[in-house]
């Protein structure tokens, strides 16, 4: 993966392509996203993340107002067999949840 380094007012000289290794990207953290979508009620999301991820009351009313408001929300996030994981579950729950690297 390269990432440009680049302005609309650098100079040529200054762009430059910097590489990332593929051992520091082995090392980013997994993310477990969950997407809005038409279907579920937003308290079916708050209580799926209640009960499949384990959070409070609390902090699955806030993921679901994110989910709703943003479109998405990181809803957890580690190694990539634990995300992995997460992310069947929640799509067995029903929830539209994908997995990506951080970073």
């Amino acid at each position: 993966m390269y990432v440009q380094l680049s302005s609309p007012m650098a100079s040529p000289e200054l762009d430059e392509a910097v590489g990332v290794s593929a051992q520091s990207e082995e090392n980013l953290p997994w993310m477990c996203i969950v997407w809005d979508d038409p279907v579920n009620l937003m308290s079916y999301v708050a209580y799926v993340f209640q009960t499949v991820l384990g959070y409070d009351k609390k902090r699955a009313n806030e993921l679901m107002m994110q989910v709703h408001t943003e479109g998405k929300a990181a809803v957890s996030s580690g190694e990539r067999d634990k995300v992995e994981a997460d992310v069947k579950k929640l799509q067995v729950a029903g929830l539209w949840a994908t997995m990506q690297q951080a970073g």
